[in-house]
């Protein structure tokens, strides 16, 4: 059989599988009678030495029926087994954020807002020593005080000052506590994804 009709049978033996795949085999079975072809070789022996068209045919066939099964197969375990290592995972965290994690971050907000009621009372504290000892004096209250006004209005200026820059802190110690809250939400999502 020459090379012609040796391909065409080939061709007609394959028949059924995918288009792609059917070219890449005939073009490898016209390389092999290329080589034969250049080692000095006829075609008739280079398509004895290759075998029956019919037989390569039905091992191609059954090798990709074969293949098709097992990716068919592999996806449906996948999808079961990434359903069920998902759900794991959702319970696993959800135990430990709730037992580990919860209580912490309540403890961890609940001082910062102390800590925003202390530099509030803070600021409080040194608006009213500041606008004291300026009214106090005047005789608009009937505020008795036993230090020297100037004295008075210093110790406001501190005390507001250090109110202020407790507030930024607080506002600092705030915007951590956002990101830090959000790189572990996603740390959660990522781990569920996976």
């Amino acid at each position: 059989m020459n090379r012609a009709e040796y391909l065409q049978q080939l061709k007609i033996a394959l028949q059924g599988l995918p288009n792609d795949d059917l070219q890449d085999i005939l073009y490898d079975y016209e390389e092999h009678f290329d080589i034969g072809l250049s080692k000095g070789k006829s075609e008739e022996e280079i398509s004895q030495e290759l075998g029956d068209p019919q037989d390569i045919a039905n091992n191609y066939k059954s090798s990709f029926k074969n293949y098709q099964n097992e990716t068919v197969y592999n996806s449906n375990n996948n999808s079961s087994n990434n359903s069920l290592r998902t759900l794991l995972i959702v319970l696993a965290l959800g135990f430990f954020n709730l037992v580990i994690v919860l209580g912490p971050f309540l403890g961890i907000v609940g001082g910062l807002i102390g800590l925003y009621g202390g530099a509030i009372g803070i600021l409080a504290g040194g608006l009213g020593s500041f606008f004291g000892a300026i009214i106090g004096p005047l005789g608009f209250f009937n505020i008795s005080i036993n230090f020297h006004p100037l004295t008075g209005i210093a110790f406001g200026i501190a005390l507001t000052s250090l109110g202020i820059l407790s507030l930024l802190l607080c506002v600092y110690l705030t915007k951590l506590l956002y990101k830090g809250a959000i790189k572990y939400i996603q740390w959660n999502l990522d781990l569920i994804k996976r």
